[in-house]
């Protein structure tokens, strides 16, 4: 059953004539959990909603825009991060009863006594907004992968290492005159 007063939900029972439309503007906490392994909306952060519920045949069709904050670590040079996100997303809820749902169907979400539950639109939407690998910066060097040392702190910064397969050729001394053609200079 969907709490009314939760505020992830929205009351649509008078909302029943096709074609009608109205906006919501919301400001809600984020639950936990919505994460990856480098990124996450922090819990209880603010996240805004800016949405347009339209009644429609089947149900009502709530189009969203969501802005919400995110905290992680750059993906190339683990420094902490936090930039606010955006994501849009666009769901219907059918105006059927739960039993009348075929179970062989692919669930979509439902009206349920005249309430939305957009939790897991939500949840969906901004999961799949998170970057796999946040960056700090575009131009981020990352880690040197030799000894771990920030690359942006020490530019230049480099490791000469002889490739092994090369190492019986610089054993190798060639006679000094190797190389220059005695004959071309004399014509």
């Amino acid at each position: 059953m969907i709490d009314p007063t939760a505020p992830w939900v929205l009351d649509v029972h008078d909302f029943r004539r096709a074609g009608e439309f109205k906006r919501v503007h919301r400001v809600v906490p984020a639950p936990a959990g919505i994460a990856n392994p480098v990124i996450e909306v922090p819990p209880g952060a603010d996240m805004k909603l800016d949405l347009t519920l339209e009644s429609v045949i089947d149900g009502v069709l709530v189009t969203a825009d969501l802005t919400f904050p995110t905290v992680g670590f750059c993906s190339r040079c683990l420094e902490p991060l936090a930039e606010t996100l955006d994501s849009p997303f666009s769901e219907l809820y059918l105006w059927v009863e739960p039993e009348q749902v075929d179970p062989d169907d692919d669930p979509l979400p439902l009206v349920q006594g005249g309430l939305i539950d957009l939790s897991g639109a939500i949840r969906d939407a901004v999961v799949l907004a998170l970057p796999l690998a946040p960056v700090c910066g575009a131009d981020c060097g990352g880690l040197c992968p030799t000894c771990g040392i920030k690359l942006a702190d020490n530019p230049g910064h480099d490791h000469v290492q002889d490739d092994p397969r090369w190492a019986a050729l610089k054993a190798l001394q060639l006679p000094p005159d190797v190389g220059e053609d005695s004959t071309m200079g004399d014509t």
